[in-house]
């Protein structure tokens, strides 16, 4: 893992400067990390803040930049304004890490960065994964190191406890779009709802959770947590219930199969 190490930080030294695009998630943080590392203030860590990025991960980014120490940005992006996110096809995340790859390369271009780092681990490269394509057409304006050097997802958090990181075991956590069934048109109301009911459950001690949006014609909340805290959800069902009502859902149901991360795209 050393060896890794060193290798990225070697590869990343030799790009003089960067932005790290940061959502202060595990990938993003040891990447920024590492860059910081190779190339002190001439590494600068950019935040997107949309409808899509939470309010509370947005706080947990910034906090998360101050532990690094690198110099951090943070950019308003509006995936919404970007032709053919909201129509929410298979494709989405293609459009939208085009825009945002586009928003990056003009900060860079502006600031005299060199390239854009961009956290992808070599976990992540197959299945269903348009946003990949955005980053092969940004040609060497973009550089993946995890993918570049075979860093896998565990790897990854092995790198981050190593140096140290708190947010080594982090939950991973998808854009709030990914809360949407393909083919449901996304909208800002919507994203405004799954965040809010997220944030109320995270609020009651859930660790790892999803609230999926089915809206096509009745609004239901699919809840997905994990089942060793089924529990507890029943436990607190009433104040779940109401709440989530008052936020709009019409029915308010329990995924029984429990979390599991990307599963809009079990029905491709």
């Amino acid at each position: 893992m050393q060896e890794k190490i060193n290798q990225i930080k070697e590869a990343l030294a030799k790009k003089s400067s960067a932005i790290i695009a940061f959502s202060g998630g595990v990938d993003s943080a040891t990447l920024a990390a590492l860059a910081y590392e190779a190339l002190g203030e001439r590494a600068l860590a950019v935040t997107a803040n949309s409808e899509i990025f939470s309010e509370r991960e947005l706080k947990a980014a910034i906090s998360t930049a101050r532990e690094i120490g690198i110099p951090h940005q943070i950019v308003h992006f509006d995936e919404l304004e970007e032709p053919g996110f909201a129509e929410n096809t298979r494709d989405r995340c293609y459009h939208c890490k085009k825009g945002l790859l586009r928003t990056l390369v003009g900060i860079a271009d502006t600031d005299g960065f060199n390239v854009i780092l961009e956290g992808t681990n070599a976990s992540e490269i197959q299945g269903h994964r348009p946003g990949r394509k955005a980053i092969v057409e940004a040609g060497g304006r973009v550089f993946t190191p995890f993918t570049e050097f075979g860093v896998t997802k565990d790897e990854v958090r092995q790198i981050a406890r190593e140096i140290g990181l708190s947010v080594a075991d982090k939950p991973s956590m998808a854009c709030l779009s990914s809360r949407f069934p393909y083919g449901q048109l996304i909208t800002r109301d919507g994203l405004t709802r799954v965040g809010a009911a997220e944030d109320f459950l995270f609020s009651l001690g859930f660790t790892q959770l999803r609230v999926r949006d089915h809206s096509d014609r009745s609004s239901i909340a699919r809840i997905e947590i994990m089942p060793s805290e089924f529990d507890k959800f029943l436990q607190e069902r009433e104040r779940i219930v109401s709440h989530l009502k008052q936020l709009g859902f019409d029915y308010v149901t329990l995924d029984i199969e429990g979390f599991r991360s990307g599963s809009m795209d079990e029905v491709l």
